[in-house]
């Protein structure tokens, strides 16, 4: 057993939501984990230690984007040894951070099991180069598939899974596919004919006019030849993605894209997580939705046993 008296006992945990932008996308999760813990001590925030010979700060982290994919929504819970204000807390801790790593919330954990709620990911995957109908009849072929087998090397080899399984709603820029989810295909078949989902603005393999006032730009402008201006095409998808294992990443669906529709974007895509939750009931009432409305806020039960104690 290590000599000396036992480390002070963890008194709060605090779950923080941070966003990762603009070049620090590009920074590996462990060079953020190691941003995270000297911000702390910059902070000089009273972190709880776990025992043993080795102590560490009793920080747990949660799904993780990808290196080189920027996020509105990661998640860290944290162990203090001494109650803090949250807003305080992240006043000092953004302070401490470096630009582009944005502390945007943190709540005091008053309920289990975060990890559990991040059920599904939101993703805004933007395809500089690419005419938003191509995306819009790639996204209609990658729905409308029983199956899109992709392969992937882990550290235990190549792996080949299904990336359609995951998805459960896709959109395309100039156009959108709604309820994209297998399972509830399955559930409401008895409208398909032999060959597969009828047409219709229910189906799965449904193509319609994107909404207006979505906030989503069907191309970007350019600098042409000579200094004039011209418009560069961009697609933008929009998908909501389950949190299955092993896990489907946006890069899987790039894939995926390509193998039925043969879409390979012709520069690097740009791929933002908007947001992390439980998914909400694809009833009438709260329709599949290819945007942060897809889920619910993962905070909101601890929002709401805080507000329950101070009541009281």
């Amino acid at each position: 057993m290590p000599d000396g008296p036992a480390p002070p006992p963890t008194v709060q945990k605090l779950r923080i939501r941070y966003a990762k932008r603009g070049r620090l996308r590009f920074t590996s999760h462990r060079d953020i984990q190691r941003a995270f813990e000297r911000a702390l001590r910059r902070a000089a925030v009273p972190m709880a230690y776990s025992a043993g010979f080795t102590p560490h700060p009793k920080v747990s982290w949660a799904g993780a984007a990808p290196t080189g994919v920027a996020s509105e929504a990661e998640y860290v819970e944290i162990g203090v040894t001494r109650a803090l204000v949250p807003a305080e807390l992240a006043a000092a801790l953004d302070e401490s951070l470096p630009a582009d790593l944005d502390i945007l919330e943190v709540v005091e954990a008053a309920t289990p099991n975060l990890m559990e709620r991040l059920e599904a990911s939101v993703w805004e995957i933007r395809l500089p180069g690419v005419e938003p109908k191509v995306a819009v009849d790639a996204v209609a072929a990658f729905v409308a598939a029983p199956e899109v087998l992709v392969e992937r090397m882990t550290k235990n080899g190549v792996r080949t899974f299904d990336a359609r399984a995951a998805v459960t709603a896709m959109e395309a820029a100039g156009g959108e596919v709604a309820g994209a989810d297998p399972a509830a295909d399955a559930a409401d078949g008895a409208g398909d004919g032999p060959d597969g989902p009828a047409d219709g603005p229910a189906g799965a393999g449904s193509v319609s006019g994107a909404a207006e006032g979505d906030g989503v730009s069907a191309g970007e402008s350019g600098v042409g030849e000579g200094g004039g201006r011209q418009d560069r095409p961009c697609a933008i998808l929009r998908l909501v993605v389950r949190h299955l294992t092993p896990a489907v990443r946006p890069d899987d669906v790039l894939t995926g894209l390509g193998r039925v529709a043969g879409l390979v974007p012709p520069v690097p895509p740009q791929v933002t997580r908007l947001a992390q939750g439980p998914l909400r009931d694809g009833s009438d009432a709260t329709p599949t939705s290819v945007s942060v409305e897809a889920l619910s806020d993962p905070l909101d039960p601890d929002r709401a046993a805080a507000g329950s104690a101070g009541e009281r």
